[in-house]
């Protein structure tokens, strides 16, 4: 079996990860917008904004993605990491890319002293949950998104 390897995102990885990052969206009934890549990508890059993220490969060819942030946890006075976005190719499921991604996350956060690495999933992406299962607890807590109003 091939070693799975992961590490920062690059300049160079522009092309695979738009590939990947529309995977995604589209996985999430997102649509394809070109400007919404752009912006993540620049985000991505960013040593000044929050949205951090790591590629996987396999056999030297990127085969999955993710974005992370840190996060503060004030009720326990300690900080965190956020996982946002994990994809990995469809023709890599199962070779332990997305269980790689999170294991660094998790070297991350030890190495940092956060407390946490902490994610969401769809109710209905069973095939995620299975492995999020084996990685991490699921918790009690329920999201709720509001719309932003003004006042």
């Amino acid at each position: 079996m091939s070693e799975i390897s992961v590490r920062a995102l690059a300049a160079a990885d522009r092309e695979r990860w738009q590939e990947l990052f529309h995977g995604y969206r589209t996985f999430y009934g997102n649509p394809h917008d070109d400007a919404v890549a752009e912006r993540v990508w620049q985000w991505a890059l960013d040593p000044a904004r929050q949205v951090q993220a790591l590629v996987a490969e396999l056999d030297g060819e990127v085969v999955g993605i993710a974005h992370w942030r840190r996060f503060a946890r004030p009720s326990v006075g300690e900080t965190g990491i956020y996982l946002d976005d994990l994809f990995a190719d469809p023709a890599a499921r199962g070779k332990g890319v997305g269980r790689a991604l999170i294991a660094r996350l998790q070297a991350i956060a030890a190495h940092e002293g956060a407390s946490v690495v902490r994610w969401i999933t769809a109710d209905d992406n069973a095939t995620a949950q299975r492995l999020y299962d084996r990685v991490a607890t699921k918790t009690r807590w329920l999201t709720y998104d509001a719309a932003p109003t003004a006042h």
